[in-house]
């Protein structure tokens, strides 16, 4: 990979930096391939949680590499588009946590990535915006769809059809980040909440995240149907055993994902 760095941690955590400073890491096709691809050789490996973030402090992601794009047909920004999606699915569907650990620029590409990840944390220095309406396009990667569904239709419309760049406090303000931390410490504090998801039971997390994520797509009683089955299915896991004897036993759980 020339520009995707993919690190492993003790705990099973996988670091995911995007490398591409001298464009403040923005997005061409190959960076965007590369990210997927990456993401694809981890759902092999099973790691307790996934972090993403941007290289240096300057820049989570500052979008596109609008130079790249400026020269695209049609048919090759449709193709741009549908590469993202996939990048960006691998995310929001990974089995696993996901967080986005977000310091600098978050603009268009670089906020949807944000936005598919399951939790962010972004530093105080971090500028948060969709500014592709000022160049006569719109959201391309899951903007215009994910944003509405996790800030709502008002606010995310606002941001879409104004522009306008927030900081770190005012996204956390309208729930885009889950907490705002200092300058440089995106990323560490991304690891804590990746080493306290990574402690609990493997399985029970990524039933967990697969019934949050259904909670989008289908009604309340199925969702709960789903959940009941989820619940039930835990039980028969030697995780369910240990971990629950290990709280009758008043002893550390030692999960193994099975």
């Amino acid at each position: 990979m020339d520009f995707v760095k993919l690190a492993r941690e003790d705990n099973g955590v996988a670091v995911v930096t995007i490398d591409r400073q001298e464009k403040l890491n923005a997005l061409n096709p190959q960076v965007v391939e590369e990210i997927g691809q990456t993401l694809l050789e981890l759902e092999t490996e099973s790691p307790r949680a996934i972090i993403v973030t941007g290289a240096g402090e300057k820049s989570f992601v500052a979008g596109a590499d609008i130079a790249s794009m400026s020269e695209m047909s049609a048919l090759e920004a449709k193709r741009f588009a549908e590469l993202g999606h996939a990048a960006m699915a691998l995310l929001d569907r990974s089995p696993v946590p996901t967080i986005a650990a977000v310091g600098g620029f978050a603009f268009g590409g670089g906020l949807e990535i944000a936005l598919a990840c399951d939790i962010r944390v972004a530093s105080e220095n971090a500028l948060m915006g969709f500014p592709e309406v000022g160049l006569g396009i719109l959201p391309g990667m899951g903007g215009t769809q994910r944003a509405p569904r996790l800030l709502g239709p008002a606010v995310a419309k606002e941001l879409i059809f104004t522009g306008r760049r927030i900081k770190a406090e005012e996204a956390m303000r309208i729930g885009l980040v889950n907490r705002v931390v200092g300058q440089g410490e995106a990323l560490s504090a991304a690891k804590e909440i990746a080493a306290e998801i990574a402690a609990n039971g493997p399985l029970a997390v990524r039933f967990a995240k697969a019934c949050a994520n259904r909670a989008h797509d289908v009604d309340l009683v199925s969702g709960l149907e789903y959940e009941a089955d989820q619940f039930a299915l835990l039980f028969s896991t030697e995780d369910a055993r240990e971990g629950m004897g290990a709280f009758v036993e008043k002893r550390k759980a030692e999960f193994r994902g099975a």
